[in-house]
Order: C-alpha cells, then sequence, then structure tokens
C-alpha cells in the first residue's frame, strides 16, 4: 500500500495529536533545542486536514510538514542515506553554498553517511545560515546507532564525536539563542546514550501506539476501499475493539493479507493474527497464554475462586477502580497457581500474557527489552500479565554484578506496576513458591496489592473434588469407582500435579493392557507404584511462608490456623537453616 493513506470524514481528530502538541509547545517555547522523539515511530501518522480529508504518512514527513509546514531549512540524517532535505529546493541551496564555500571539497562529501563528515559540514551551514535569522531543523533516525546506550570507554571514535557534538550543539548559546533545533528519533529510549536522554536540556517525546478511535477510523477507510474484508457480523467498530496492541501498519498488513488469500477476517483469524503480530514484534519477549476453561474447572481454593470471582464482576461492570494493581499468588509447587491465573483470564474475557526472559548480555538491551514490553502492554490494555517464578524472576534494587542493569530494570518495572492509571486495566499476577524472597516493593500496596495462597487438599472430600475435575479435564474414561477407598488405603499428601500425573500414568496402563477404559485396577496400580516427592522439607518451606503471606485466615489450611506467627517464623528460619538458605 501507498505509504500516503487518503482517509476521508475523520471528525474525532481538529487538532494535531497530544505528542505533537507537546512537541509543538516544547519547540515555542525556545527553551531547549534537543529533542528525543521516541515510541510508535515506524508507523503511520495523522497528516493533516484538507477539505474533510487527512493523509497519514512517515515520521519524518509528519514532522517536517505538519509541525514546521516545509519552511526554511528541514535537513533529514541517518547513517545509510547521510544527508537529505525536505524539499529539492533546499538541498539546491545547501550545496551551493557549500560548493562555493569549500570549493576543494569533493561535492559527495557535503552529503556523507559519515557522521564525522556529516556534522562537520552541517555545523559550517548552520553557522553560515544563523545570521540569516531562518529555522533550521535536523532530523537524525535511528539515533541509536550514533549515540547508542554504551559506556563511554566502551564507545567507537565516531559514537564519542556524534555525543560530543549533540551535547555541545544543545549548549552552545550561537544554537539555543537562535533557531536551531535537533530532533532524534528512535523507538526505544533506552537504546540511546543515558547521557543524552538523563540531560536536564533534553526534551522527550513518546509516540503512542495507537488508541480504538485511531483504529477505528483507519479500518473504515480500508473497508470503504474494499481492503478490509469481513466475516458477516464484524465491523470495523468491533474489529478495532479487539485490536488494542497493533498499530496501524499491523492493521494494514492484517488486511492486505486477508484481501490476498481472499479471505474474510473471522474473530478466530483475527485473534490469532493478534497473537502472532504482537508476539512478533515483541521479538519473543511475550508469550499468549490461552486455556479453554474457566473458574469452573477449579477445584477447591474456594476462598481464592470467590475473590477472583468478584474481581471478573467488577470488570464487567465496569468499575475498574475498585481492583487492586496486582495479586501475589503464593503456594507450594503442583498446586495449579498458573493454571488458576489463566482461568481468571478466561472468566473474564480479556488476554493473558507471560513474561519471557528479557535479559541480554549486550549493554543496554536488556532496559530496551523491558521498555518495548512495557510499551506494548500499555497498548494491549486491558490485558493480564503473569510472571512465574517471579522472585527469580525479577530479582530486587539491590543485585551485583551486572553494572547495575538489574537494580535500573527492577525499578523500571517496580515504577510501572504502581502506576495507578493503568488500574483494572493491565492486571499482574505474581506467581512464586517462595513469596518471602520477593522483594517487598513489589509487594507492597499500590502493586501487587491482594496476596492469596494456594494448598494442597487437606480432607478426602477436597481431593475427590480434585479427582473428579481432572478427569473431567482430560476427558478420561474411568469406570465408576469410590476413589475414597483408594485415598484412605494410600495415605500420602499430593497436589494436583502429582495426582495429574497419576491419571495420565493409569490412562497408559489401561492403553497397554488393551482397552479404552480406566479401570480400578489400572488407578491402584498406578497409584501404589506412584513416589511422592522426595523433597518434604522444600515443601513445608514453601507452606509456611505462603501461610505468612496470607492476609485472610480462611485461606490458610485447617493445621496451620491456630499456629502463632512467632511459632510459624521460628520454624521457616529452623528450615532455611536445615536447607543451607541465609535467612
Amino acid at each position: 500500500m501507498a505509504e500516503q493513506l487518503i482517509v476521508k470524514n475523520l471528525d474525532f481528530i481538529k487538532i494535531l495529536p497530544s505528542w505533537a502538541q507537546e512537541l509543538s509547545y516544547k519547540y515555542c517555547s525556545k527553551t531547549s533545542n534537543l529533542y528525543i522523539v521516541h515510541g510508535n515511530i515506524r508507523d503511520f501518522l495523522p497528516h493533516k486536514m484538507l477539505e474533510g480529508e487527512f493523509i497519514f504518512v512517515r515520521i519524518q514527513e509528519y514532522i517536517s510538514e505538519v509541525l514546521f509546514g516545509n519552511r526554511d531549512i528541514i535537513i533529514f540524517y541517518d547513517r545509510s542515506s547521510g544527508i537529505n532535505f525536505c524539499t529539492p529546493e533546499m538541498k539546491k541551496t545547501y550545496m551551493q553554498t557549500m560548493c562555493s564555500t569549500f570549493e576543494d571539497a569533493d561535492p559527495s562529501d557535503f552529503t556523507s553517511a559519515d557522521p564525522f563528515k556529516a556534522f562537520s559540514y552541517l555545523e559550517k551551514y548552520f553557522l553560515k545560515e544563523i545570521p540569516k535569522k531562518l529555522r533550521i531543523v535536523l532530523i537524525i533516525d535511528y539515533a541509536e546507532t550514533i549515540i547508542p546506550n554504551n559506556e563511554i570507554g566502551r564507545m567507537e571514535e565516531d559514537d564519542r564525536y556524534c555525543l560530543v557534538t549533540l551535547k555541545r550543539w544543545s549548549h552552545d548559546p550561537i544554537f539555543t539563542r537562535r533557531d536551531v533545533s535537533v530532533i532524534l528519533l528512535t523507538e526505544n529510549l533506552t537504546d540511546l546514550s543515558t547521557r543524552i536522554v538523563s540531560s536536564p536540556s533534553t526534551v522527550k517525546v513518546n509516540i503512542p501506539i495507537p488508541d480504538e478511535n485511531v483504529r477505528k477510523s483507519f479500518l473504515e477507510f480500508l473497508h470503504r476501499e474494499g481492503i478490509l474484508l469481513l466475516e458477516r457480523g464484524l465491523s470495523p467498530s468491533r474489529v478495532a475493539s479487539i485490536t488494542s496492541g497493533l498499530n496501524l501498519v499491523n492493521l494494514n498488513q492484517l488486511a492486505a493479507e486477508s484481501y490476498q488469500e481472499d479471505r474474510p477476517i473471522s474473530l478466530d483469524y483475527l485473534r490469532e493474527k493478534k497473537k502472532e503480530i504482537i508476539e512478533n514484534e515483541a521479538a519473543g519477549l511475550l508469550e499468549f497464554l490461552e486455556t479453554k476453561h474457566d473458574l469452573s474447572m477449579i477445584s477447591g481454593h474456594d476462598f481464592v475462586k470467590k475473590r477472583f470471582k468478584s474481581a471478573a464482576r467488577a470488570i464487567k461492570q465496569g468499575r475498574l477502580d475498585v481492583l487492586p494493581m496486582g495479586y501475589l499468588i503464593a503456594g507450594p509447587v503442583g498446586t495449579g497457581k498458573s493454571f488458576m491465573v489463566t482461568a481468571f483470564a478466561r472468566e473474564i474475557g480479556i488476554p493473558m500474557v507471560k513474561f519471557r526472559n528479557f535479559r541480554s548480555k549486550w549493554q543496554g538491551v536488556t532496559e530496551a527489552n523491558v521498555e518495548k514490553v512495557l510499551n506494548i502492554l500499555k497498548a494491549m490494555a486491558p490485558v493480564g500479565v503473569m510472571i512465574d517464578e517471579a522472585d527469580a524472576f525479577l530479582g530486587n534494587r539491590n543485585q551485583e554484578g551486572d553494572s547495575g542493569t538489574s537494580n535500573r530494570v527492577f525499578a523500571q518495572i517496580a515504577s510501572f506496576m504502581g502506576n495507578t492509571e493503568y488500574r483494572g486495566k493491565i492486571i499482574w499476577f505474581l506467581i512464586t513458591c517462595r513469596p518471602d524472597l520477593l522483594p517487598i516493593d513489589l509487594k507492597r500496596q499500590g502493586r501487587a496489592e491482594e496476596h492469596l495462597a494456594l494448598f494442597y487438599p487437606e480432607t478426602f472430600e477436597e481431593k475427590e473434588e480434585l479427582f473428579q475435575t481432572l478427569v473431567k479435564k482430560l476427558k478420561l474414561k474411568m469406570q465408576k469407582l469410590t476413589i475414597t477407598d483408594l485415598f484412605k488405603k494410600y495415605r500420602f499428601d499430593f497436589s494436583g500435579a502429582d495426582l495429574e500425573s497419576i491419571l495420565i500414568r493409569a490412562k497408559f496402563n489401561a492403553a497397554m493392557n488393551n482397552h479404552t477404559i480406566i479401570t480400578k485396577n489400572d488407578l491402584e496400580e498406578t497409584i501404589r507404584d506412584f513416589v511422592p516427592p522426595s523433597y518434604p522439607h522444600e515443601i513445608e518451606l514453601q507452606n509456611l511462608v505462603a501461610v505468612l503471606e496470607c492476609t485472610s485466615r480462611e485461606m490458610v489450611p485447617r493445621k496451620f490456623q491456630n499456629m502463632d506467627r512467632a511459632k510459624l517464623v521460628t520454624e521457616i528460619r529452623e528450615l532455611k537453616t536445615l536447607l543451607g538458605e541465609r535467612d
């Protein structure tokens, strides 16, 4: 599709978008001449109203044409294309000036991609044009390639040259008092040198992923043009409401692929494509979690289910203000913590994503990965975010040995989790069997506020309910039997994961005995052969620290309910000592 897409009858935008307004206000205030525009900069951006029409263009065209109206001198630079200009006339004037001033120089050096040559000649050109009181704007794309986020000592010589040059331009009175502005373009702020980003004289402006109104208008245009093929019952408005997290380029790609395949877009096709696009955009840093089961498929844990069902009701009633920012889900291994969370997401009908490993050995990449993921989450809202093994995954503020990367990443995530603007829109689920190892910064009010815990079934009734639920979940054909008799005969504590493993083995035994229905003998043989976990001290410690996290007595197993808190802490310390852990 052409770069410029004309959209008619777009009534919702009569002024510049908020990020463009911010950039304009900062520019007009004359308080700075160095700007960083970051975020969704590779998307189509709304251009201008013209007789009821407006168009979508690239970021360079948007800034030059909309914000600066193609006036005076607008220069583009990147390390691939070198120096270019907004109009042929501007380039012609530049080349004439430089050729007459530097007669012995090679004219190709005046538009060189080499930053040494490019910035040197541009500065000389600025100094010649400043007395004419012209407005000069230099737009540098892929800014991370000239001032990467790296320590000074590890920077290449040309990167150091670019860093010093830009810093000098931002403080030089000749540039600051006159109308000379430098705009750096980058997708991730953390990809740039912190010496530039953290400078008080640098203005930072974020371009967000388009909201539902912009997506709706763009889809309506595609639909009118016959490019957007929709299944009966779907409309551009409906598609816009369920494509949060996608930008306009993504939507254009989705529509174009559907059009080429002559396949109308269905809800299933849309969900699958959205999942694929976002996972690709996240570069493997996010994974969609899907389940066909809601909370009705959860056995036991009545208190936790009740809390989740109340939260689901609040979401459906639009009462996002009463929801916790996040949940801490604790409990020993095998209690179904992850399954409980995905079932809750299914209950309320929002997507659930899981953080994957975002850490990298390369300088600045980890922080850039986190920034990218957090921007995607903002655009996807409402969304649930699950972090499994949160105690190990997130780290803390005091980690050492990685030049402060872990501390910065922890601060990024903790700050984002505590932003009440996203209450009820981004719901965090920190899952861990060792909540005692999770920093208190994340467990406090305003972050993972609600502390819930899951435990192994205690009574025979609870065990039988779990058994029947798993039979239904696994779709097993089972001979009618009284399972409680077997549980009484072979007494041991087991988790949901243990019982699921027993049932799968029993199904295997049935298959080996050439019958499709699991008999009592198949099941008893499997239970008799099953060896319970051989790490009782670890399980006991996980139980006790989960009890300590519980904020309601109703969640606590009966055997722990009357235990004195001081005695609980003492037993935890003794178990840690036994296991060789530092308290």
